[in-house]
């Protein structure tokens, strides 16, 4: 291991801790990430992380922290030793993440203790069904889609905010069912509670919010409406607090909602890309998933994955943060040749599953179990919306003549829609 200067230990925390906290780590803050779009800030903090890897010979570095113990992962190797080593020695459980998440998902299953988090898991794998391309209740999963769909389809041009409306409308019916499709209150809850969580320790608990909040996701899932998850849930054991896990999944389908955004964004930019897509007849739409993946690739959803150690380790004393940068593992030049490119057939070929570090989902025994739910939900609703219809950027944000920018904020991306062909 490798300790780092001062100034060192300045510079990550400037370039890689501050702009994450500050474009909002539980809840994007539009405003900052445009900001973050127009300086490209993480193009520096990647080509930072490059030169410490350089010089330390890919060694973790210890960070230069106050009252703290916080090693920096610097290779692709390392990232894939901590990832699969949760929860022991690496827990993915850790002080940051107890003090954001415990604002609205305190009994979550990232932040639960070790005697809990085995039964928490198992929970949100036998409802999430990860591994599974196909969900057991993808055939009504993909019926509410489709008709969520429809609404998006009949708009001329697409926003964020239009398309946010929509996404969270089709969100609420596959979570609870379509009773609660118009329950903007439930998710406007969640917004205000992740706002604070943005804040961690800083920012006081709002407990009245949050059991208004969790009793709202108790009434819905209450109703275990035939072809939602809830009726899954129901069928399930009662001793895990459902609402929490609910509340984390929510959470997680607001980053699969950029994820979606950016993938249009990339198929509008990249024409050919976009004909292969719109002809994908595949039943788990393959290659749509595969444009989904590589937006995750070029534009991390969590910039910052944490581990903390469970005891004296390698990296340092029990307790020790350890960090690992996503946007640099996932655009390392040195390694990939296509770090700035839009190649889904890295997801397809086996390139993607040959790098350790490529982890758009995690990765280990902590990966999200909502992946392959979220890659459904994803590419079914693009292969709709590109169903006979092309989607153009009049900004031109993106060109697949260029390096593809390190930064791209999904909020004010704005799309016209045209008939196919025309």
């Amino acid at each position: 291991m490798s300790t780092a200067s001062v100034a060192e230990t300045a510079k990550v925390a400037a370039g890689v801790v501050l702009p994450s906290i500050a474009e909002g780590v539980i809840k994007r803050r539009p405003t900052v990430l445009r900001a973050a779009q127009l300086l490209q800030l993480d193009r520096p903090s990647v080509r930072m992380m490059e030169r410490l890897r350089d010089k330390h010979g890919g060694r973790p570095l210890r960070l230069q922290v106050p009252g703290r113990s916080v090693t920096l992962a610097l290779t692709a190797e390392d990232v894939a030793t901590v990832l699969a080593g949760a929860p022991v020695p690496f827990s993915p459980s850790t002080v940051e993440k107890d003090a954001a998440l415990g604002h609205f998902q305190p009994h979550g299953v990232l932040i639960s203790d070790p005697a809990r988090r085995a039964g928490r898991r198992r929970f949100n794998e036998e409802v999430l069904e990860p591994g599974k391309a196909l969900h057991q209740l993808a055939a009504p999963l993909r019926e509410v889609i489709v008709d969520e769909a429809a609404a998006l389809r009949r708009s001329p041009t697409l926003s964020w905010d239009t398309f946010a409306q929509g996404w969270w409308r089709l969100v609420r019916r596959v979570v609870f069912g379509k009773a609660a499709q118009d329950d903007h209150t439930v998710t406007d809850l969640l917004a205000r509670l992740r706002l604070d969580a943005n804040w961690a320790y800083l920012h006081r608990r709002r407990d009245g919010l949050r059991e208004e909040f969790t009793r709202r996701l108790n009434e819905h899932l209450a109703r275990a409406e035939p072809g939602s998850l809830a009726e899954v849930i129901a069928e399930v054991d009662g001793e895990t607090p459902a609402a929490d896990q609910v509340a984390h999944w929510l959470f997680a389908f607001d980053a699969a909602a950029m994820v979606a955004f950016r993938t249009l964004a990339l198929l509008a930019s990249h024409p050919e890309a976009a004909r292969t897509a719109a002809g994908d007849a595949s039943p788990e739409l393959a290659y749509l998933r595969a444009c989904a993946l590589e937006s995750v690739r070029l534009w991390p959803t969590t910039p910052m994955l944490l581990r903390e150690t469970t005891h004296d380790t390698a990296w340092g004393p029990a307790g020790t943060t350890i960090l690992v940068f996503t946007p640099f593992f996932h655009r390392d030049r040195a390694r990939l040749s296509y770090a700035d490119n839009f190649t889904p057939a890295i997801w397809l070929d086996g390139r993607a599953a040959a790098e350790p570090a490529l982890v758009p989902f995690s990765a280990g025994p902590a990966i999200c179990p909502g992946r392959d739910l979220v890659l459904f939900t994803v590419s079914t609703l693009l292969s709709e919306l590109l169903r006979e219809r092309e989607y153009r950027d009049p900004a031109a944000t993106l060109s697949p003549a260029d390096p593809l920018p390190a930064t791209l904020d999904p909020f004010h991306l704005k799309f016209t829609a045209h008939r196919a062909g025309e």
